[in-house]
């Protein structure tokens, strides 16, 4: 794969996911916290409305967070385009995911002209603390 160079940046993706979601609450979606070449990372700081019983983060919460990594880091290397769509998601959950900070680690696998392919890991206290994984396939519009 050729080499990957960020188009936008942080502060640009964050007003592109504003401008195409209005009314939505960013930050409680995954805030975006660097974009490099072929990777860009999200933070999620959980509420009670992303918990389950027992106080342990939701799937659908982690999904979301990984889906919307994975759009991210897609985004943040070929532009604002919105209509870039999921078509696939594989989820593991690994291990119960504790009402604290949840990062999520997006790498870009396969960047292609038509698909998109994202490793995606959520981690807690340290990235080596894995919690959950997913990899990602995103449809690019022509």
């Amino acid at each position: 794969m050729a080499e990957l160079v960020p188009v936008m940046t942080v502060a640009e993706l964050s007003d592109f996911f504003v401008q195409a979601f209005p009314g939505g609450n960013h930050d409680r979606l995954g805030r975006i916290d660097r974009i490099e070449p072929g990777f860009v990372r999200l933070a999620l700081e959980p509420d009670s409305s992303n918990l389950r019983p027992g106080s342990i983060v939701s799937g659908p919460t982690q999904m979301g967070l990984v889906d919307r990594a994975a759009y991210a880091v897609i985004l943040a290397h070929i532009g604002p385009v919105a209509m870039a769509v999921t078509s696939n998601l594989n989820m593991s959950f690994l291990r119960a995911v504790k009402q604290q900070t949840v990062w999520c680690d997006a790498v870009l696998l396969k960047l292609g002209k038509r698909l998109a392919t994202v490793d995606c890991r959520l981690w807690q206290d340290d990235p080596a603390n894995i919690v959950g994984q997913a990899v990602v396939t995103y449809a690019i519009p022509g």
